[in-house]
């Protein structure tokens, strides 16, 4: 399937057969200013990966866990193909959530990642048997109101199976070792980064929350849309959710000068082993974000790991010149970064120096997609109601060589 559709979609581009809709082409412009660097130990992460150990055992004894292959196996949502009007320049292949998830008003899609991310090329980029793009989410209590929970969404990726993705609803474990609980995750999930078995999802001003892939509960799908958590006995809602992924610890972050960090976007960087961050910052009269020049920072896995050390120091700190950035990017001492206020996408590395490219509205997170024999890509997505195309580019139209 990864194949054909952009093959497909090269052809297309080739004909001239996409119409331009969203954005038009990719023509690099001199950016204003470059970063600069930040002193890198001034940010440091505290971890810790057993916050609910006693809790999500007990959970895992009460509810029983699915893997991934058998969540697969149960979805039951269909993906569609994007539409003929959306193009981007070097757009490789993509697809649309389903009706209902495209047109929700109290929804909105956020982070992306995928099993390139957990695993690399090894074995096609297959985690549990499955090639699949996971993409985050919050929700509002209501079209205008305030965030309530978050989930992600699971989508196949490969010709093997079918079109289909399934949502997973994020929980806190809470309660006691003999009755055990959990409630929603109010976050924006604005960034989320898959490492091995470890799901990383931004918590804007903490850090980042960290879930075991392996450690999917199983809960009753009855009930009202409303109730979540343990009902009497063995019976736990989840909004009638059918899996539920419990955070199994923090990451905190700490900030020795200047202002605390706010944790807006992340993705991995496979090569350097690390996460990188973003924030969301305005030029001026922003009530509800900063308005100040933005930061990135790049953290370090503990060394043969896929965890972070109990206290990490970050590697890299970067003063932007840019701003209302919503997605990051970083592979191999290259950098991207999305912002959807500008509709730009910003590449930079310190010898070639900074570009700016034409990029999409709505646009959220960013993650790259390392490929053995196939151009490297760049994955991204747009949350605007009614036009959430989730959408692959070659990374080497964008400045990545």
């Amino acid at each position: 399937m990864f194949r054909h559709v952009r093959t497909a979609a090269r052809a297309l581009l080739a004909a001239g057969l996409l119409v331009t809709g969203t954005i038009a082409g990719a023509s690099p412009a001199a950016a204003a200013a470059a970063p600069t660097a930040l002193t890198a130990s001034d940010y440091t992460l505290t971890s810790d990966y057993h916050q609910y150990d006693t809790l999500n055992s007990a959970l895992a004894t009460t509810l029983g866990t699915s893997a991934v292959h058998t969540v697969m196996e149960n979805a039951n949502h269909d993906r569609q193909p994007l539409p003929s009007s959306f193009s981007v320049a070097g757009l490789s292949t993509g697809f649309r959530f389903d009706d209902g998830d495209n047109s929700d008003c109290q929804s909105f899609p956020q982070g992306i990642t995928t099993s390139r991310d957990a695993v690399g090329t090894a074995n096609s980029g297959n985690y549990d048997g499955h090639q699949l793009v996971l993409v985050s989410w919050y929700t509002k209590d209501g079209c205008d109101g305030a965030q309530q929970r978050s989930r992600i969404t699971l989508a196949d990726w490969d010709a093997t199976y079918p079109n289909k993705y399934r949502k997973i609803l994020l929980v806190e474990p809470t309660g006691t070792a003999a009755a055990p609980d959990f409630k929603d995750i109010p976050i924006h999930a604005g960034g989320i980064s898959w490492y091995g078995d470890y799901l990383y999802v931004a918590d804007t001003g903490r850090g980042m929350r960290v879930f075991d892939m392996r450690k999917i509960l199983n809960t009753d799908t009855g009930g009202t849309a409303d109730r979540i958590g343990r009902q009497s006995g063995s019976v736990y809602y989840a909004h009638n959710y059918a899996y539920v992924l419990p955070q199994i610890g923090t990451v905190t972050a700490q900030t020795a000068t200047g202002p605390k960090l706010v944790w807006s976007s992340i993705s991995l960087d496979r090569v350097s082993k690390s996460i990188v961050m973003t924030e969301y910052t305005c030029q001026a009269d922003c009530v509800d974000y900063p308005n100040r020049p933005p930061r990135a920072v790049r953290f370090p896995f503990a060394p043969g790991a896929t965890t972070f050390a109990a206290t990490t120091t970050a590697g890299q700190a970067l003063q932007l010149p840019w701003y209302n950035l919503n997605g990051v990017a970083s592979h191999n001492g290259r950098w991207w970064f999305n912002s959807s206020g500008q509709k730009k996408l910003y590449y930079w590395t310190p010898t070639a120096g900074p570009s700016t490219f034409a990029w999409v509205g709505g646009g959220e997170s960013l993650s790259y997609w390392e490929d053995a024999t196939e151009p490297d890509l760049l994955w991204s997505l747009q949350e605007t109601t009614g036009g959430r195309n989730v959408f692959a580019v070659t990374q080497s139209t964008y400045g990545g060589g």
